[in-house]
């Protein structure tokens, strides 16, 4: 198996920050310091798929709130 066909059969999760920015994240991974799990897993195509939808003002948090 070679590394793309790993890489779509990785299963991940998406992570927000404080500053609202989602980022997704291996799912057998600790989630880095700072990000917090959305409860929305998948392969990377999907999550993905999910950020794009619900990500639709991609200015920090802070900047939105000026």
């Amino acid at each position: 198996m070679n590394t793309e066909d790993k890489e779509q059969q990785a299963i991940f999760k998406v992570v927000i920050n404080h500053e609202e920015q989602y980022s997704i994240w291996p799912i057998d991974r600790e989630s880095p310091k700072g990000w917090n799990e959305v409860g929305k897993s998948g392969t990377k195509e999907e999550c993905l798929a999910y950020i794009k939808e619900v990500w639709t003002d991609m200015r920090p948090l802070s900047l939105r709130k000026q």
